[in-house]
């Protein structure tokens, strides 16, 4: 069964660029509300991802905060209930992507990977779901966005994997735990769907022919669509949705 989306509201860490924003821009096209986390290195695009989400049709709501620091995601949450009142979606999007194996990787990068990508979401579900369980009807939709690290070993991103990992386990036990409360969770594991800045154009296809088994990179806005999709659909939860062109099967 499909859920109806338009009217609701939906909170996006990391709304404010690249995928984030992507998928930001897709809820907007649905009818859904956006309050878009960004982090301070984004004060300078931010007014133009809301004037984006804005030109859909919906309303938009920037409130800045640092996914690592558990009083900032407090505040936000705070101001999200002042001024809107309630919250429908969430996606974990907001994510740091540190290079580095094992032995390599300090241990200040070891914690702000865990602490961006596992504890920040973990928090964020935690306030999410306390405020999705006072909606009326009850239940909820959080969708945290893994990629390829969550299901084998990424040695040259120790901490990414690592953290990715966690998260995908934090999505599992949070889908059992709130259930009962009719809140949905789940996960999607994006592919190469977005350049690095400063990557050549022919690098970036050269990525997409040999990681995927279709032969190509994919795009922001797959990833976005896939996010709405488990929005929508009612009868999901506990999901991994790869979003890769078979990027997990080709090792």
């Amino acid at each position: 069964m499909q859920s109806e989306l338009r009217g609701r509201v939906a909170l996006v860490t990391g709304g404010a660029h690249r995928v984030g924003k992507a998928i930001a821009l897709e809820l907007a096209r649905a009818g859904i509300h956006v309050v878009v986390n960004y982090n301070r290195t984004s004060e300078v695009i931010i007014a133009e991802t809301v004037s984006e989400i804005i030109g859909h049709g919906v309303e938009a709501l920037p409130i800045q905060a640092d996914v690592s620091k558990p009083a900032e995601i407090q505040a936000m949450f705070a101001r999200i209930k002042e001024t809107v009142g309630t919250l429908d979606i969430v996606v974990n999007s907001a994510s740091v992507f540190p290079s580095g194996t094992i032995a390599e990787t300090a241990f200040e990068t070891w914690q702000q990977a865990l602490d961006v990508n596992v504890t920040g979401p973990f928090l964020v579900t935690q306030a999410a779901a306390e405020m999705m369980r006072a909606n009326d009807p009850k239940g909820g939709v959080i969708v945290n966005i893994c990629d390829v690290g969550t299901l084998r070993p990424w040695p040259e991103r120790a901490a990414h994997g690592v953290s990715k990992a966690a998260l995908w386990m934090l999505t599992q036990t949070s889908a059992v735990t709130y259930a009962p409360d009719g809140i949905r969770v789940n996960a999607v594991m994006p592919g190469p769907v977005m350049a690095p800045p400063g990557m050549s154009e022919s690098r970036w296809q050269q990525i997409g022919e040999d990681q995927t088994l279709v032969g190509h990179a994919g795009s922001a806005d797959d990833v976005a669509r896939a996010v709405v999709y488990l929005c929508r659909e009612d009868f999901l939860t506990g999901v991994l949705l790869p979003v890769n062109g078979g990027e997990h099967l080709k090792w």
